[in-house]
């Protein structure tokens, strides 16, 4: 078996680091944020996230077996090692990975305070000041995720009028591109197993996205998630009828396992289609890149293999000239992640932003003004990710029965 435990160690006193603990710490927002913290016995602890759900603090909590006495410097090497040392209980894909991004978001970040520099130049290069965001939104109460599923509402959440009144409220707070869930109850029918649209549904999502644009005009960029919902039919049929209000994307219209399916929809069509947010590590994408399956790639840095893996799959994005939208439904501190990010690649479009219905979500990192600013973050240029969390917010949404920091 490889070994990457550390082997070089000729480097300077300064630099001569050690992980002295890793902790954990799950955080009730609209989901369930899996905060990590990476302690140094150089006095900083670097701060990281995995996407939300369950099972991840048990995974991070195993790591620490082999990683702590680690220098927190070599990031890169620590995650193969994460990879190595569970290969033979899914340390290649699912719930390990997913952890092992949240701690490999805590090495930079303890990286960059142990050497002052910010993320993006522990990455390689600073493309842009700002980074755009898009705000995924919701009509009313037209989707929710309870207790780690999907449940829907009534009927009259999904009205038109519904989506286009959030859509202006949206937009009149400064976002210049934004999305929506099109998925709804009604595709169940007449058989909620087999993914096919009936008429019905798919007259009625032309009608919300109709109304959308009416309301908010083609200046601003809309993008419609799907789920992974529907049979590679009734995917075409949709993206059909939506054609002509110039989507920024169709998202995740088909199940993702199947290369040549999503490939078979995305040429079926002029509208964009967008997918790549549950598939782990660069090995699971870049035959859909290669094989232009996808028109924009949207892996979620908290789940695929953290930054530099995520950095991996832009290069090969670039390489077939796609543009990368990492999907993001964190906290600010994974969002702030993805910032640095998007600052270091060059074919970097927009990221998420998925917690607008979380009137504490600036609350959670120590500073004044807040992150968004007229649909725009402003990439930080403190050391690591550049914010920091604020313990008493952390510890007034710890998840009931979880520990905290």
């Amino acid at each position: 078996m490889r070994d990457y435990s550390n082997h070089a160690t000729n480097r300077a006193e300064s630099r001569d680091v050690a992980i002295t603990d890793i902790r954990t710490c799950v955080v009730e927002g609209n989901f369930e944020w899996n905060l990590i913290e990476v302690e140094t016995d150089a006095g900083v602890t670097g701060i990281g996230e995995a996407y939300r759900g369950g099972g991840v603090p048990e995974i991070v909590e195993y790591t620490k077996r082999f990683l702590l006495g680690e220098n927190p410097l070599d990031v890169e090497r620590l995650f193969r090692r994460i990879v190595q040392e569970t290969s033979g209980h899914g340390g290649t894909t699912g719930k390990v990975v997913t952890a092992a991004s949240g701690i490999e978001i805590a090495l930079w970040d303890a990286a960059g305070k142990v050497l002052d520099l910010p993320v993006y130049q522990l990455l390689g290069s600073k493309f842009r000041d700002e980074v755009r965001i898009y705000c995924d939104c919701h009509a009313g109460e037209a989707y929710a995720v309870e207790e780690g599923y999907t449940t829907y509402a009534d009927e009259e959440a999904y009205s038109p009028e519904a989506y286009a009144a959030e859509a202006r409220r949206v937009v009149d707070m400064g976002f210049s591109a934004l999305k929506f869930d099109l998925d709804m109850e009604m595709d169940n029918e007449p058989d909620p197993m087999n993914g096919r649209l009936s008429n019905a549904a798919v007259r009625k999502k032309r009608e919300i996205v109709e109304a959308v644009r009416e309301e908010i005009g083609y200046e601003i960029d809309l993008a419609f998630d799907c789920h992974w919902d529907y049979s590679v039919e009734s995917a075409k049929r949709l993206a059909y009828e939506l054609e002509e209000f110039e989507l920024m994307w169709l998202e995740d219209p088909i199940p993702p396992e199947n290369m040549r399916a999503q490939r078979e929809v995305t040429r079926a069509t002029r509208t964009p289609v967008a997918t790549g947010e549950n598939r782990f590590r660069v090995h699971e994408l870049s035959e859909l890149l290669y094989e232009h399956g996808v028109d924009v790639i949207t892996p979620d840095p908290t789940t695929v293999g953290g930054l530099a893996e995520t950095m991996r799959i832009a290069d090969r994005a670039e390489e077939n000239y796609i543009p990368i939208s990492p999907h993001n439904v964190c906290s600010p501190i994974g969002t702030m992640a993805c910032v640095h990010l998007g600052a270091a690649i060059p074919n970097f479009d927009v990221l998420e932003y998925h917690a607008l219905e979380v009137e504490w979500w600036d609350d959670l990192v120590t500073r004044e003004e807040p992150l968004i600013d007229d649909g725009y973050i402003e990439v930080p240029e403190a050391p690591g990710i550049g914010v920091e969390l604020d313990s008493d917010v952390v510890e007034e949404h710890r998840l009931a029965g979880t520990e905290g920091f």
